[in-house]
């Protein structure tokens, strides 16, 4: 089958997560596919491209905009590819099972209850089905949290560094993912992580770079209560990135089997 549908280039977050989730997804021609989280459609073109017309993707998104977009870049193509509006952590009983889930940079919105969530999501999978999910794993940028976190000790922000722990201690490391699978009863479960450098300029080119203000930098501005004064320290921080560059996030990969019945 011919790929006309490739991951896009020039993505530099959502396709290298969505490579790492290709390495662990085993599709086939015919297969259903429940993307959660889909966004814009990284992966979902591609994985609907793989599984052919006798095949189906149900893509969802929270997010009405994503899926206008993504509806108008398919347009006519890929008639077996649907993208609907719906919150993966409720999605809707009469929903059928699928032979995969799959959900790129999704599984960090699994929060508050990430095992919870991961359960009401499994109920979709049929037996025998696989689920693979992506997300920024424990360690993604800690040569910058080491940073914010030096200087807000030396600054006497015990209050911002205890808060900035509570999200960082939040975030789900490659261990808890695969131990959340198998308590959940999952088979041949792993958690594959891969190494991600993101180049960064220093002043306005880092503070507003579309992939560390986006769910990163913002945690760190949500530790001040003071706002004028949490610009000030991150303005001061922009200022000095050769003391935290290279920055590394970890995609990690999450896979598991669902029991087949019998």
């Amino acid at each position: 089958m011919s790929v006309e549908w490739p991951l896009p280039e020039n993505d530099p977050w959502s396709t290298p997560f969505a490579q790492a989730l290709l390495q662990k997804l085993e599709l086939f021609p015919g297969a259903t596919v429940l993307d959660i989280a889909a966004g814009g459609g990284i992966p979902s073109f591609h994985l609907a491209e793989k599984v052919g017309s006798g095949g189906r993707v149900l893509a969802i998104d929270a997010n009405q905009y994503q899926v206008s977009r993504a509806r108008s870049v398919q347009g006519m193509h890929l008639p077996w590819l649907e993208f609907e509006v719906g919150d993966m952590r409720r999605l809707p009983s009469e929903l059928p099972q699928f032979d995969r889930i799959t959900g790129n940079l999704a599984f960090m919105f699994f929060r508050p209850d990430r095992p919870e969530a991961l359960k009401n999501l499994l109920q979709f999978l049929k037996p025998g089905g696989q689920i693979v999910l992506t997300f920024p794993s424990l360690g993604t940028f800690d040569s910058l949290w080491t940073k914010v976190d030096l200087e807000m000790r030396q600054r006497g922000f015990e209050k911002e560094r205890s808060a900035l722990e509570e999200y960082i201690n939040e975030r789900p490391s490659a261990g808890h993912a695969e131990n959340w699978l198998r308590e959940l009863g999952m088979e041949r479960t792993e958690a594959i992580e891969l190494p991600l450098e993101i180049k960064t300029g220093a002043g306005r080119a880092f503070l507003e770079h579309p992939l560390l203000r986006g769910g990163f930098l913002e945690d760190v501005y949500e530790c001040f209560t003071d706002k004028n004064l949490a610009e000030q320290f991150m303005t001061e921080i922009s200022q000095d990135i050769e003391s935290f560059t290279p920055l590394h996030a970890i995609r990690c990969a999450m896979s598991g089997w669902k029991p087949a019945e019998g």
